[in-house]
């Protein structure tokens, strides 16, 4: 029998390797066998931490929801402003690991193989955790003038909008965004794309 540090272990690198494996093959193309063989384990050792592949893919979801909201509050809490507060969100994200950031698109592409419970408790939680904690920035910045008087939320999937080609396997043979992309996609979605002197 494993010692409690051993066993939480096995459950960190699990939980690594399978989100490296969604990332690149997708729920549906994925088996709890090819998890198990990437880890080096039993597949009754994998089950003994995960029942079946939904509570794993969950528990990937979770956690990375986990991380985002207390990047999100240290961000807050850190930047006084809207737009700085937007332009370390976006440089936050995309520094992520190649895994990590495809996280995000695994959430919103995947999640229609969840049973419908488990998809409605992790709606909750993303827009508890992620998405609403964004609003929250957009609300403040619009509440001070920062920002134009807009629809929160559309503020927030735009913002979200512009980055979700990033968290694709084809972007992903970059461990960070290419030199200049941070800066130019907070100059469009703050600034706007015309050129004022035009």
């Amino acid at each position: 029998m494993m010692a409690g540090s051993e066993t939480d272990d096995l459950h960190d690198q699990i939980l690594s390797a399978a989100k490296e494996l969604f990332s690149t093959q997708g729920y549906h193309g994925l088996s709890m066998r090819q998890i198990a063989e990437s880890v080096g384990v039993s597949k009754a050792a994998l089950y003994y931490h995960f029942k079946n592949k939904e509570q794993l893919f969950l528990a990937i979801l979770d956690a990375y929801l986990d991380e985002m909201e207390a990047m999100i509050d240290q961000v807050r809490a850190q930047e006084p402003s809207a737009r700085g507060r937007i332009q370390r969100l976006v440089e936050n994200i995309l520094s992520q690991p190649v895994a990590q950031r495809s996280v995000i698109r695994l959430g919103s592409q995947e999640l229609a193989q969840l049973s419908p419970e488990t998809k409605d408790a992790f709606d909750l939680a993303y827009d508890k955790k992620f998405t609403g904690k964004i609003d929250a920035i957009m609300q403040e910045g619009m509440a001070n003038g920062e920002l134009r008087p807009l629809s929160p939320n559309l503020a927030t999937w735009s913002l979200l909008g512009m980055m979700f080609p990033y968290f694709y396997p084809a972007h992903l043979s970059h461990l960070h965004p290419p030199v200049g992309l941070v800066e130019q996609l907070l100059t469009i979605y703050l600034d706007g794309a015309a050129n004022p002197e035009a």
